[in-house]
């Protein structure tokens, strides 16, 4: 089992840098392994953190990113993930699902309105809009996660930037977004400790290696990759919504 919660922590962020929906993965996996759900969540939360952080040190370290660009990123998703933490036993499951499934189809619409193409920009100008956005993604990721990090490349691709650009920031959100979330299930007792130490493990590998492929990655071949992900997205949504429950 603890074997292959690493392999499923390396591929889950493989896959969840190059165009989010790692929890596809990982998320699923664990609770067909017998894991309870808010341990299951709580351990993707914190094991994103840490891979999410090294992937931060690492892009800061070849200076593609400044803590001047990250902080106000950083603090956004941060109080989104926090507050969607404490407001998850709010909503049902099947609440969560409906308004994964309506923000995927609406983002995977307007990425043929041509409104979400990544650009050229290299430095992100935030709205009150943009701004809003984030809180929201996060305040979605604290309480449930599944196309998280989907949405924020949207959002990043709504404003130009670069797909290089996009996924730095994307993870920078993320990492934000599961801090906030994981020390409410930390402090709720909820985190098995040697399951998620595993599937840190893989996540952090994971999370270098799309780092690099990333920057292999042209736009025009970014944008199929995000919309098949989220095609993925919306068809596992769907399934668990209609099918499964």
């Amino acid at each position: 089992m603890l074997a292959l919660l690493f392999i499923i922590g390396l591929f889950g962020n493989l896959i969840g840098t190059l165009a989010g929906g790692g929890g596809l993965i990982t998320l699923p996996t664990m609770l067909l392994l017998g894991m309870p759900v808010h341990s299951a969540i709580g351990a993707n939360k914190v094991s994103n953190t840490i891979s999410t952080l090294s992937s931060f040190y690492t892009v800061f370290r070849r200076q593609e990113i400044t803590i001047a660009e990250a902080g106000p990123i950083v603090l956004l998703c941060f109080i989104g993930g926090l507050v969607g933490g404490l407001i998850a036993s709010l909503f049902t499951g099947e609440t969560l699902t409906i308004l994964a499934l309506c923000l995927l189809i609406f983002a995977f619409v307007l990425s043929f309105l041509g409104k979400t193409d990544f650009g050229d920009n290299i430095t992100l100008h935030l709205k009150n809009r943009t701004r809003a956005l984030l809180i929201s993604v996060g305040i979605y990721d604290g309480m449930f996660g599944p196309g998280s990090g989907t949405l924020l490349l949207y959002i990043y691709a709504g404003e130009k930037l670069s797909y290089m650009k996009a996924v730095v920031l994307g993870r920078v959100g993320i990492f934000a977004t599961c801090f906030g979330a994981a020390i409410t299930y930390v402090l709720s007792g909820q985190i098995l400790w040697t399951e998620t130490i595993f599937l840190m493990l893989g996540s952090i590998i994971g999370s270098q290696a799309g780092i690099i492929l990333a920057r292999k990655v042209n736009n025009q071949h970014a944008k199929l990759l995000l919309r098949f992900i989220t095609i993925i997205l919306i068809v596992q949504l769907a399934l668990d919504l209609f099918i499964f429950n």
